[in-house]
């Protein structure tokens, strides 16, 4: 009969073999977030192949490969949350740490059925403990995503949006459909109809006079996504305003969508929507609403600037470099971009700093992201870049960026997006 020690050796093989690699791998991706030189990010991905590490150390322990398991699952769903192909792969790591801890849970599993190894006395210890560590770790994060959610005091929040702005407001403003005509500026020019939402706070009057804000959606969604769709947006604005935490303005969420137009390349829209927005949308809206425009027209539209705000998540927030921030910045002086950018600074330098716009001041920029966010890298390295080249904004003062623990790609990332830039907005 095979010695104990014999039957193991497959096992701890295995297992070692597997820890080795996964260290490995999850110190190529702490070294990469080290480079992006952003807190939170690096924080949360150190705590991710801590706990990878942590689970592998167990398997070797316990002489138990099935641990890996979860390893797997999570290597799994953090590569799909954290990577785009087409856009991005810069978290193609974990794909491998899903392959190498599946194999170890495969390899290692048949090998110890076969020399029909169990874990030992001490092993079972050494893995009530790690369990414990793993409840406590969830407790924790659990705790720190429940930050402020009873508190009613407003404040920038990187955690969750306190329930207390989620909840429907005594007074609601309203949520109307309109239709304008523009054409299709990407490809044929040919004329089209196209829909939006306007939301009017509480007590419109057509007599007074409002700041509006623009806000974009991202691939795959319409005009009816910020307001309607998700409500608990429109919601945390009924209360903001109710509270007096904000002036009543006026929102219009359009779409940058046309028919199907360049749908084999959607980048193109990101940049033609700036014809539509100031050949046909706006002059539809701000002739129709009270805002600071005397007229719909160039002329007003320049004249009332400071009134004027876009934001935009994902693609959304592509657009709003490319169509906006870009190519009407005479017509708009706050931004917000969340989950997206792709926009360099050569970009910047042809565009802002041309002769057209170069005297026009930025009054607020803020950008955010989640930290498991596929957009994240690429967006901190543009926004680096943007601070280098741009001396109209200046981090602390008239731009943040903004990096969301434990959030990815998603309409929470962006519900608390809007909920730290309403604070910033049309503040003078």
């Amino acid at each position: 009969m095979r010695h104990r020690g014999a039957l193991k050796r497959p096992v701890c093989a295995v297992n070692a073999l597997a820890s080795l690699a996964l260290g490995v791998t999850g110190l190529a991706i702490v070294i990469r977030y080290a480079l992006l030189a952003s807190v939170w990010p690096l924080a949360t991905m150190l705590v991710v192949e801590a706990m990878f590490l942590l689970m592998s150390a167990a398997a070797l322990r316990c002489d138990l490969p099935a641990l890996l398991l979860p390893v797997t699952v999570a290597a799994i769903v953090l590569g799909y949350t954290t990577n785009h192909p087409g856009t991005t792969m810069f978290n193609a790591l974990f794909y491998a740490q899903a392959v190498i801890a599946g194999l170890a849970v495969i390899v290692g599993s048949v090998a110890q059925w076969r020399g029909r190894v169990r874990p030992t006395v001490a092993g079972r210890r050494w893995l009530a403990g790690v369990a414990a560590v793993l409840v406590v770790s969830l407790a924790a994060w659990q705790a720190c995503a429940a930050v402020d959610r009873g508190e009613t005091e407003v404040s920038d929040n990187i955690w969750q949006v306190p329930s207390a702005f989620e909840q429907p407001a005594d007074h609601a403003g309203t949520l109307e459909k309109i239709t304008y005509q523009t054409k299709a500026y990407a490809t044929d020019k040919r004329d089209v109809t196209k829909a939006a939402y306007v939301y009017l706070p509480y007590g419109y009057d057509d007599s007074q006079r409002y700041d509006i804000l623009y806000l974009m959606h991202g691939t795959g969604d319409d005009e009816s996504y910020w307001l309607s769709k998700h409500d608990e947006n429109k919601r945390m604005v009924d209360q903001f305003i109710e509270r007096g935490i904000i002036k009543p303005m006026i929102i219009v969420t359009p779409t940058f969508y046309v028919e199907n137009d360049a749908a084999d390349d959607l980048d193109k829209l990101t940049y033609s929507f700036a014809s539509e927005l100031r050949n046909d949308l706006m002059p539809t809206v701000e002739s129709r609403y009270a805002t600071y425009a005397d007229s719909a027209d160039d002329a007003g539209f320049v004249a009332s600037r400071d009134h004027r705000a876009f934001a935009g998540l994902s693609r959304g927030a592509v657009t709003t470099y490319h169509s906006v921030l870009c190519q009407s910045l005479d017509y708009f002086s706050w931004f917000g971009t969340f989950s997206g950018s792709r926009t360099t600074a050569d970009d910047l330098k042809r565009t802002i700093q041309s002769d057209e716009f170069a005297d026009y001041p930025i009054n607020y920029l803020y950008a955010s992201t989640g930290a498991f966010d596929f957009a994240m890298p690429g967006q901190i390295q543009d926004y680096r870049a943007m601070l280098s080249v741009e001396p109209r904004l200046k981090a602390g003062e008239n731009t943040r960026f903004d990096v969301f623990p434990m959030r990815y790609h998603s309409s929470g990332n962006w519900h608390l997006a809007l909920y730290n830039f309403l604070q910033h907005v049309f503040v003078q």
